[in-house]
């Protein structure tokens, strides 16, 4: 029919449904060792700096032609040390027979 779906993942970005995962005090204890970490080489493709960057993904996403993207791909927001954003395509671990049957069960559930 024409429709395409897609996984993001917008990294990890402090906000305020963020905090509410966590009391306070562990927040006060982890954001220093958050920060220190954001400039490790193997972690900032995960913690996203820019708020605006949670979104490279889903921009990066809208102006692909679907037909030509991977449907077993997770698409994630990163940010390099310097703060430029780019997107990382990760392969999900589902295995083509798998999808297709989850697939199968939404037909199956749609039709319900």
């Amino acid at each position: 029919q024409g429709l395409y779906s897609s996984v993001v993942c917008p990294g990890l970005v402090m906000s305020n449904m963020t905090y509410r995962i966590l009391p306070v005090f562990l927040w006060k204890l982890l954001m220093p060792i958050m920060w220190l970490v954001r400039f490790s080489p193997s972690a900032t493709a995960v913690f996203v700096k820019a708020p605006l960057g949670r979104f490279a993904s889903s921009v990066w996403l809208f102006k692909q032609k679907p037909e030509y993207l991977d449907s077993l791909v997770k698409y994630h927001s990163c940010t390099s040390g310097l703060g430029k954003c780019y997107v990382e395509p990760r392969k999900m671990d589902v295995d083509e027979d798998t999808a297709e049957k989850l697939y199968q069960k939404l037909i199956e559930l749609e039709e319900q």
